[in-house]
Protein backbone atom coordinates (compact mmCIF):
# COMPACT_ATOMS: atom_id res chain seq x y z
CA UNK A 1 0.00 0.00 0.00
CA UNK A 2 1.50 3.40 -1.01
CA UNK A 3 1.37 6.56 1.25
CA UNK A 4 -1.34 7.52 -1.39
CA UNK A 5 -4.13 5.89 -0.60
CA UNK A 6 -3.87 7.07 3.17
CA UNK A 7 -5.79 10.35 3.78
CA UNK A 8 -3.71 12.82 4.89
CA UNK A 9 -5.40 13.84 7.86
CA UNK A 10 -4.33 9.85 9.15
CA UNK A 11 -0.72 10.88 7.75
CA UNK A 12 -0.56 13.59 9.51
CA UNK A 13 -1.72 12.48 13.11
CA UNK A 14 0.59 10.00 12.85
CA UNK A 15 3.51 12.21 12.10
CA UNK A 16 2.44 14.46 15.14
CA UNK A 17 2.15 10.60 17.28
CA UNK A 18 5.92 9.93 16.04
CA UNK A 19 7.37 13.50 16.64
CA UNK A 20 5.36 13.36 20.02
CA UNK A 21 6.87 9.74 21.19
CA UNK A 22 10.55 11.22 19.92
CA UNK A 23 10.49 13.95 22.21
CA UNK A 24 8.51 12.42 25.45
CA UNK A 25 6.37 14.68 25.07
CA UNK A 26 3.05 12.63 25.32
CA UNK A 27 0.42 13.78 27.76
CA UNK A 28 0.75 10.90 29.59
CA UNK A 29 4.66 11.49 29.56
CA UNK A 30 4.34 15.43 29.87
CA UNK A 31 5.04 15.49 33.78
CA UNK A 32 8.53 13.89 32.50
CA UNK A 33 9.36 16.52 30.21
CA UNK A 34 11.11 19.93 32.20
CA UNK A 35 9.64 22.64 30.57
CA UNK A 36 12.41 25.31 30.21
CA UNK A 37 11.49 28.90 30.23
CA UNK A 38 14.51 30.71 27.94
CA UNK A 39 13.76 33.72 28.51
CA UNK A 40 14.35 33.20 32.00
CA UNK A 41 17.62 30.73 31.46
CA UNK A 42 19.11 33.33 29.30
CA UNK A 43 18.71 36.71 31.76
CA UNK A 44 21.33 35.11 34.03
CA UNK A 45 23.40 34.43 31.48
CA UNK A 46 24.73 37.28 28.80
CA UNK A 47 26.48 34.80 26.31
CA UNK A 48 26.16 36.03 22.89
CA UNK A 49 28.01 34.16 19.89
CA UNK A 50 30.87 36.02 19.26
CA UNK A 51 31.87 34.92 15.95
CA UNK A 52 30.10 36.82 13.02
CA UNK A 53 29.83 33.59 10.95
CA UNK A 54 31.97 34.72 7.91
CA UNK A 55 35.82 35.99 8.19
CA UNK A 56 35.60 39.06 5.78
CA UNK A 57 32.41 40.04 7.14
CA UNK A 58 33.58 40.23 11.25
CA UNK A 59 36.87 41.82 10.02
CA UNK A 60 35.19 44.20 8.22
CA UNK A 61 32.31 44.36 11.57
CA UNK A 62 35.32 44.54 13.57
CA UNK A 63 37.29 47.52 11.91
CA UNK A 64 33.90 49.93 11.56
CA UNK A 65 33.21 49.66 15.17
CA UNK A 66 36.99 50.85 15.79
CA UNK A 67 36.47 53.70 13.60
CA UNK A 68 32.97 54.36 15.20
CA UNK A 69 34.84 54.35 18.63
CA UNK A 70 37.55 56.84 17.57
CA UNK A 71 36.13 60.72 17.66
CA UNK A 72 38.67 61.24 15.17
CA UNK A 73 37.77 59.26 12.35
CA UNK A 74 36.99 61.23 9.18
CA UNK A 75 34.33 59.71 7.13
CA UNK A 76 34.96 61.98 4.35
CA UNK A 77 37.83 59.99 4.03
CA UNK A 78 37.20 56.25 5.07
CA UNK A 79 37.13 53.50 2.13
CA UNK A 80 35.58 50.49 3.35
CA UNK A 81 35.09 49.05 -0.13
CA UNK A 82 38.68 49.39 -0.33
CA UNK A 83 39.25 47.02 2.78
CA UNK A 84 36.65 44.63 1.05
CA UNK A 85 38.84 44.37 -2.14
CA UNK A 86 41.68 43.40 -0.34
CA UNK A 87 40.17 40.85 2.07
CA UNK A 88 38.69 39.26 -1.06
CA UNK A 89 41.96 39.07 -2.23
CA UNK A 90 43.49 37.71 0.54
CA UNK A 91 40.81 35.27 0.46
CA UNK A 92 42.06 34.24 -2.91
CA UNK A 93 45.55 34.42 -2.95
CA UNK A 94 45.45 31.74 0.31
CA UNK A 95 42.51 29.91 -0.78
CA UNK A 96 42.54 29.25 -4.70
CA UNK A 97 45.91 30.21 -5.83
CA UNK A 98 48.81 27.22 -6.73
CA UNK A 99 51.97 28.05 -4.75
CA UNK A 100 55.15 25.48 -6.58
CA UNK A 101 57.76 25.57 -4.11
CA UNK A 102 61.65 25.45 -4.62
CA UNK A 103 64.30 25.08 -2.07
CA UNK A 104 67.17 26.83 -2.70
CA UNK A 105 70.24 26.94 -0.79
CA UNK A 106 69.97 29.90 1.30
CA UNK A 107 66.00 30.39 1.19
CA UNK A 108 63.10 29.55 -1.13
CA UNK A 109 61.48 30.06 -4.61
CA UNK A 110 58.04 29.90 -4.81
CA UNK A 111 55.65 30.27 -7.89
CA UNK A 112 52.38 31.33 -7.98
CA UNK A 113 49.83 30.77 -10.24
CA UNK A 114 46.47 31.38 -10.55
CA UNK A 115 43.37 32.54 -12.99
CA UNK A 116 40.85 35.57 -13.31
CA UNK A 117 40.30 36.92 -9.74
CA UNK A 118 43.00 34.75 -8.15
CA UNK A 119 45.45 36.07 -10.79
CA UNK A 120 44.66 39.67 -9.96
CA UNK A 121 45.39 39.38 -6.48
CA UNK A 122 48.24 36.88 -6.69
CA UNK A 123 50.14 40.79 -8.75
CA UNK A 124 48.50 43.08 -6.26
CA UNK A 125 49.87 40.82 -3.10
CA UNK A 126 52.94 38.72 -3.57
CA UNK A 127 55.24 42.07 -4.64
CA UNK A 128 53.53 44.25 -2.33
CA UNK A 129 54.75 41.60 0.58
CA UNK A 130 58.39 41.73 -0.29
CA UNK A 131 58.65 44.89 1.51
CA UNK A 132 57.39 43.53 4.47
CA UNK A 133 60.26 40.71 4.25
CA UNK A 134 62.58 43.07 3.96
CA UNK A 135 62.10 44.66 7.30
CA UNK A 136 61.79 41.28 9.01
CA UNK A 137 65.34 40.38 7.80
CA UNK A 138 65.50 38.72 4.32
CA UNK A 139 65.92 39.29 0.91
CA UNK A 140 62.66 38.99 -0.75
CA UNK A 141 62.00 39.69 -4.16
CA UNK A 142 58.94 39.19 -6.93
CA UNK A 143 58.62 38.90 -10.29
CA UNK A 144 55.67 39.53 -12.77
CA UNK A 145 54.90 36.04 -14.62
CA UNK A 146 51.86 36.16 -17.21
CA UNK A 147 49.93 33.52 -15.08
CA UNK A 148 50.72 35.04 -11.30
CA UNK A 149 54.48 35.60 -10.04
CA UNK A 150 57.51 34.01 -8.25
CA UNK A 151 58.26 34.95 -4.83
CA UNK A 152 62.36 33.99 -3.82
CA UNK A 153 63.43 35.27 -0.10
CA UNK A 154 66.50 34.30 0.94
CA UNK A 155 68.40 34.70 4.21
CA UNK A 156 72.56 35.03 5.24
CA UNK A 157 70.95 33.52 8.51
CA UNK A 158 71.54 29.57 8.72
CA UNK A 159 69.29 29.09 11.03
CA UNK A 160 66.44 30.75 9.25
CA UNK A 161 66.61 28.89 6.14
CA UNK A 162 65.08 25.68 8.08
CA UNK A 163 62.35 28.43 8.65
CA UNK A 164 61.86 29.88 5.45
CA UNK A 165 61.51 26.08 3.82
CA UNK A 166 59.29 25.17 6.33
CA UNK A 167 56.64 28.48 6.47
CA UNK A 168 56.60 27.36 2.88
CA UNK A 169 54.59 30.43 0.46
CA UNK A 170 51.48 30.80 3.04
CA UNK A 171 54.07 30.83 6.27
CA UNK A 172 56.12 33.74 4.41
CA UNK A 173 52.86 35.77 3.42
CA UNK A 174 51.25 35.99 7.18
CA UNK A 175 54.46 37.31 8.30
CA UNK A 176 55.00 40.65 9.94
CA UNK A 177 52.61 42.46 11.95
CA UNK A 178 51.22 44.89 9.44
CA UNK A 179 48.02 43.02 8.11
CA UNK A 180 45.67 44.41 11.45
CA UNK A 181 47.36 47.85 11.25
CA UNK A 182 47.39 48.52 7.60
CA UNK A 183 43.71 47.31 7.39
CA UNK A 184 42.65 49.79 9.32
CA UNK A 185 44.92 52.12 7.70
CA UNK A 186 42.89 50.95 4.74
CA UNK A 187 39.60 51.74 5.72
CA UNK A 188 40.65 54.99 6.67
CA UNK A 189 41.50 55.99 3.16
CA UNK A 190 44.98 56.28 4.42
CA UNK A 191 46.61 53.20 2.74
CA UNK A 192 46.10 52.11 -0.72
CA UNK A 193 45.18 48.83 -1.87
Amino acid sequence: MSVRSFPLWAILAFATTVGATLAGNLPGNAQNVPHMDHAQHMSGHAIVPAMPGQEVFGTIQEIVRILEADPTTDWSKVNISALREHLIDMDEVTMRAVAKEEPLANGIAITITGQGRTLEAIKRMVPAHTHELAALGWQAAAEELPDGARLVVNTNDPGQIAKLKGLGFMGIMVQGSHHQAHHLLMAKGEFAH
